[in-house]
């Protein structure tokens, strides 16, 4: 027996009706094969993943929740979707399930937007008849993943900013303020310190080198950003990343973070564990992490436990795999994994907190050394203006 969610009295109630594959009707089954022979790519979809998705999850689980059938539920909650293409999305979903789709076998035909994390647990919950329960949990976990990447993003952002302004404020000083000095040293004559021919002979090539200078620096960016797309390239930054001093276990506590969620919602799901695994992998936003789990599941394959094979990766964290290990013995893996989830989240909070509060002091170090710098080897020469004019 396969249980799927569809429109109708079933649906009413939250609850999955049963049909055996064998006795399908030909409209569902045609409607399963067009459905899964035309899948439309979205415009605009990483704006509705981020910004519409959660959203609509979490109002679809109340209305389920309060009995309402999932058309009318579709129906209602995309008579309020302000986005054209999510609200066309949405209407086509309902469509779907009025031809006869299961919810889950809707969904597919937009893999763009849900992808297999979210069909895999719709599935499990029409499944197990708690579709309702399942969207709030796919709300949580869509919320949970927001919150963590923002906060990371927010923390990174900030450096970067700053570092950027510096490097800018540099070069304009190279273009228009050092040339004008340099000018007036000229006049007086005599040598100038060594701090200060360096740093005149930097601005003389940017100046004069303009085009070349920046022409290069454009290719080389757009050669690395080409580069980090590549397989071997995206291994080669992650790995770097998780030996990176300081900043190396925070990006190993946001993988393992993001892996113990989304296996967790997975496995409560009741998706298998080799599927789970397959889906998981691609969450972790680390090819590093990405690569161990694709060789836990090969060794899971051939019947031994998951902690086993992940306790041979340097990239997996002990006490995540100690978790691990307790609740395959107690059966409840899935619990384990969502409480060390909660952890890691929290250890990143911690974290990032702790880095902010250091970055901050450390960035004007680094302004002052950049700009300061600057300004110094500019005014050496004045400092000895007297012995310069003397000569």
């Amino acid at each position: 027996m396969s249980p799927v969610i569809r429109g109708g009295a079933a649906a009413s109630r939250g609850a999955a009706t049963s049909s055996a594959p064998s006795l399908a009707s030909p409209k569902r089954a045609t409607a399963t094969a067009k459905a899964s022979g035309r899948r439309k790519k979205i415009p605009g979809a990483k704006v509705i993943i981020k910004k519409e998705l959660p959203a609509f999850s979490r109002q679809l689980a109340a209305m389920l929740a309060a009995g309402m059938p999932i058309v009318a539920s579709l129906e209602g909650l995309r008579s309020q979707i302000a986005n054209a293409n999510f609200k066309m999305v949405v209407g086509q979903v309902k469509q779907g399930i009025e031809n006869g789709l299961a919810f889950s076998e809707a969904l597919k035909v937009f893999p763009s937007i849900f992808d297999e994390l979210y069909i895999n647990m719709v599935r499990g919950g029409e499944s197990g008849g708690q579709l309702a329960e399942t969207m709030a949990r796919i709300a949580d976990f869509l919320e949970n993943s927001a919150r963590l990447r923002r906060k990371v993003k927010s923390a990174m952002s900030y450096p970067v900013a700053v570092m950027c302004i510096a490097g800018i404020i540099a070069v304009l000083m190279m273009i228009f303020i050092v040339p004008v000095f340099k000018d007036m040293f000229e006049q007086f004559g005599g040598d100038l310190p060594t701090p200060t021919k360096v740093l005149c002979a930097i601005s003389d090539f940017i100046r004069d080198n303009f085009l070349v200078t920046f022409g290069a620096l454009a290719l080389i960016t757009v050669g690395i950003k080409k580069w980090k797309k590549t397989k071997s390239g995206q291994l080669m930054l992650d790995k770097m990343a998780l030996k990176f001093p300081v900043v190396g276990g925070l990006v190993q506590k946001v993988a393992m973070a993001r892996f113990a969620r989304t296996f967790s919602q997975l496995i409560h799901s009741g998706v298998p564990i080799l599927t789970a695994l397959d889906i998981v992998s691609g969450a972790t936003g680390n090819k590093v992490v990405e690569a161990a789990i694709a060789r836990g599941h090969e060794i899971v394959e051939k019947g031994e436990p998951l902690s086993n094979a992940l306790a041979k990766e340097w990239s997996f964290t002990p006490i995540l795999v100690h978790m691990m290990a307790a609740g395959e013995k107690t059966g409840k893996i899935d619990e384990m994994m969502d409480s060390i989830a909660v952890f890691y989240e929290e250890e990143v909070d911690a974290m990032l907190s702790g880095l902010t509060a250091l970055i901050e002091p450390l960035l004007m170090v680094f302004l002052g050394v950049v700009i300061g710098g600057i300004v110094v080897c500019m005014f050496l020469p004045i400092f000895k203006m007297g012995e310069l004019v003397t000569s």
